[in-house]
């Protein structure tokens, strides 16, 4: 039985289809590095708490949230996904909200839910505190904190985004739905089902009511399987309408690239910075695809809604996120040696030359696996400059 059909299902048969999700969610629960946080605030969505800190963190210290699908468990999910490999990797704290049977028959967080998805209220409110709860504990920059999720994870990914946009600095939404298109199960159903196009204005504005916030807005990642039957991939245009509404960027893409073989839009801002992109996994079902990632490691094991598709998203979304930068053993080396003295920047033209091409270079992206059919040549100069040291 597909998830469409058990999502008609909410609340109401908790047993059945719920158990069977539950027990292929939990067979690999003890191999997950996450812990229980029973204590951490509010927690008005009764929601649990579960988390991963590895012994080395990049700074400035970040913190990535991470929110399951339906009939996984916050351990599941992140097995399936790597996120706690990717933690390790790349030193960042990782928080996992998860649902519980007694709030939902099927472990779904309540995306639609008028009382789970207004700011300061419900599931919205605990994963709020949660947040604060790592922020504090562990001494996180409140600057550099991110949202993912799957599913109704990535509709209560993009409740997140839109009733606490100034916590977090960029998102991504894997299969989700837009925020606020439904406020019961039926509307909810037809969000699912059929996507029905609304203004990008309207969108926009949806998100502008969930809070006194008025920008600047958390940067957007959209991923989506064009064969998915279980969330209408027409939902992944909705949600880069509405945070192409809100970022004040035209419709059409500034670049379309292949990415492992996969089209990929992006729009970015007049610096340069990539602010709303979007994926489509061609022929792929609903879940989250998996792959080999650009550092050739791999991130995460196939099972139920976790698709091996050649191109690993959670990797690509910590990208996105600007997580995949640091290295463990240099931040130990820059540890164990005294800092060198500064020198003045090299602004000669040989100097400058070698930028711009590693500034080429890094639009590119690995030509072998990324086919770029619009370059954005201001990035690639401030890019350049930057890195000579003749800009800030």
């Amino acid at each position: 039985m597909s998830l469409t059909r058990n999502i008609d299902l909410l609340r109401r048969l908790p047993k059945l289809d719920g158990l069977r999700f539950a027990e292929f969610g939990r067979s690999t629960d003890t191999s997950s590095p996450l812990q229980e946080v029973t204590s951490f605030g509010d927690n008005p969505g009764n929601l649990r708490m579960f988390s991963f800190v590895p012994a080395q963190l990049q700074k400035p210290r970040a913190l990535v949230v991470v929110l399951h699908g339906c009939g996984q468990t916050a351990a599941s999910y992140d097995l399936g996904a790597g996120w706690s490999t990717l933690a390790e990797h790349y030193g960042f704290a990782l928080l996992m909200p998860e649902q519980q049977r007694a709030n939902n028959g099927n472990t779904c967080f309540n995306w639609f839910s008028p009382e789970d998805t207004a700011r300061d209220s419900g599931e919205a409110r605990s994963v709020r505190e949660m947040i604060a709860h790592m922020t504090e504990t562990h001494r996180l920059d409140p600057r550099r904190i991110f949202i993912t999720g799957l599913s109704a994870g990535g509709g209560m990914t993009s409740v997140m985004l839109a009733t606490y946009p100034e916590v977090f600095a960029a998102g991504a939404v894997i299969a989700g739905l837009p925020y606020g298109i439904a406020t019961n199960l039926r509307e909810a159903l037809d969000g699912m089902f059929h996507s029905p196009a609304r203004p990008a204005r309207e969108l926009g504005d949806l998100v502008r009511r969930a809070s006194n916030h008025r920008g600047p807005w958390p940067k957007m990642s959209v991923w989506h399987g064009s064969a998915d039957r279980t969330v209408n991939p027409g939902n992944a245009n909705e949600i880069v309408k509405q945070w192409l509404d809100l970022h004040d960027l035209p419709e059409l893409p500034m670049a379309e690239t292949n990415v492992d073989g996969y089209p990929r839009q992006a729009w970015w801002n007049k610096d340069g910075e990539t602010l709303v992109e979007s994926y489509a996994i061609t022929e792929m079902a609903h879940g989250t695809p998996l792959g080999i990632a650009d550092n050739d490691h791999r991130y995460g094991v196939e099972g139920a809604f976790l698709i091996e598709a050649g191109i690993s998203s959670s990797y690509h979304i910590a990208k996105f996120f600007g997580l995949t930068g640091w290295i463990a053993d240099a931040a130990k080396t820059a540890e164990a040696k005294p800092a060198a003295p500064s020198k003045p920047p090299l602004t000669s033209a040989p100097h400058l030359a070698r930028s711009i091409r590693a500034a080429v270079a890094e639009e590119l992206a690995e030509p072998k696996r990324e086919e770029v059919r619009g370059l954005d040549l201001g990035q690639i100069i401030t890019r350049a400059l930057t890195a000579a040291g003749l800009m800030k």
